[in-house]
């Protein structure tokens, strides 16, 4: 007798950003996660030129998406930027212009030791920007050897970081590290990427909104959340009920934010998954994101192998879900929040500490203009 799935299977139906989605498949699905959007409203009507870069540590790349001796273009923060790994392996990123006569250095730029060498006169940089050669002078104008431009940088978890901050002050606080990403036991890297056409803080708000897990993800409940904000960092914990093929089982969703450039989450209660992520703005309407995850490889590759895959599709295809609204969505400056939302105020007003422009009296104005 053939087994009756519907009494037991516990999933909703297609929550209805899925019929954007529900025809794509394979290739097509991954190229629709970067592909630029028809129609795109611009930045300017859909609010988003109100909203500042928040400064913190970002994704720059993947650490082996940075080889040895050879520079690499990137855009982020509305900057065209020059990447390189010099000869002692570290990481370094500078701005991208020569300071001579404006050569994009990240286009043929030569790794010099650990120093950058423009491809138009080979004026040579070293991670501060400075120039510190000219091989065709005897000098170097005093102005060229300021440092300018140099960003830090870190490694940590697989990525190479980046710090923004529009004042150019130093790092307030550390990357968390996850000893997972380098243990044996557990699984390399599965790696996901999308370009989201939103400013960031839309994204991060998703953390803090209850509601929408119901309807843009067909959750069967309203998930149980609770979020804390501690200096740069939030931390939240939800609990649902989970939807699977054999009937709701409880979930457990631990998450946090350090800064508004690093999150994690661990999930557990169908499969223990660690998810590391990077979201990086490229412009003020435009932020890149990586989702990295890792498993025990007991389970991704035992007898569990299949909800441990199960899992990371599943939370995948909640984050395509979640892309189809934010790619249209406005910033409201001030928006009606009402009761079963969850603590969105709360989070804005965390999340505006970032926002290194909104300090002083000016700021005050901008910030007042946008508080929700």
């Amino acid at each position: 007798m053939a087994h009756d799935h519907a009494s037991s299977d516990a999933r909703t139906a297609p929550v209805a950003v899925w019929k954007v989605l529900g025809a794509l498949r394979g290739d097509e699905l991954k190229n629709w996660r970067v592909a630029p959007i028809e129609n795109k409203v611009s930045a300017e009507e859909r609010g988003a030129l109100d909203l500042p870069y928040p400064y913190g540590w970002y994704v720059l790349c993947y650490s082996d998406e940075l080889p040895s001796g050879e520079a690499k273009p990137l855009r982020y923060f509305g900057k065209e930027l020059a990447a390189w790994r010099g000869e002692d392996g570290k990481a370094r990123v500078i701005d991208a212009y020569c300071r001579h006569l404006g050569a994009h250095m990240g286009y043929g730029g030569r790794v010099n030791g650990n120093d950058l060498e423009c491809p138009f006169h080979a004026w040579r940089y070293d991670e501060t920007g400075a120039v510190v050669d000219v091989p065709y002078s005897k000098s170097i104008p005093p102005q060229a050897k300021r440092p300018c431009g140099g960003w830090p940088t870190a490694e940590a978890n697989g990525f190479v970081w980046v710090w923004y901050h529009p004042m150019g002050e130093a790092p307030m606080w550390d990357i968390d590290v996850f000893p997972e990403t380098s243990d044996p036991e557990w699984t390399a890297y599965d790696r996901y990427e999308w370009l989201v056409h939103a400013p960031l803080q839309f994204m991060a708000e998703n953390a803090a909104d209850n509601a929408h897990f119901k309807y843009v993800h067909g959750t069967a409940t309203y998930p149980d959340a609770e979020v804390g904000f501690d200096g740069h960092r939030r931390t939240g914990l939800v609990k649902a009920k989970m939807g699977t093929p054999k009937g709701e089982i409880d979930g457990r969703i631990a998450n946090a934010s350090i800064g508004p450039g690093q999150s994690w989450t661990r999930f557990s209660g169908i499969s223990e998954t660690l998810l590391v992520a990077g979201t990086t703005p490229i412009d003020r309407d435009l932020v890149r994101v990586r989702f990295a995850f890792t498993q025990p490889r007991s389970e991704a590759e035992g007898p569990m192998a299949g909800l441990a895959r199960a899992l990371i599709r599943d939370i995948v295809k909640q984050f395509d879900q979640d892309k189809v609204i934010w790619d249209r969505q406005r910033f409201v400056e001030r928006a009606l929040i009402c009761e079963g939302d969850g603590p969105i105020a709360d989070f804005r007003r965390w999340y505006y500490q970032f926002y290194a422009e909104w300090a002083g009296p000016e700021g005050q104005k901008a910030q007042a203009k946008a508080a929700a």
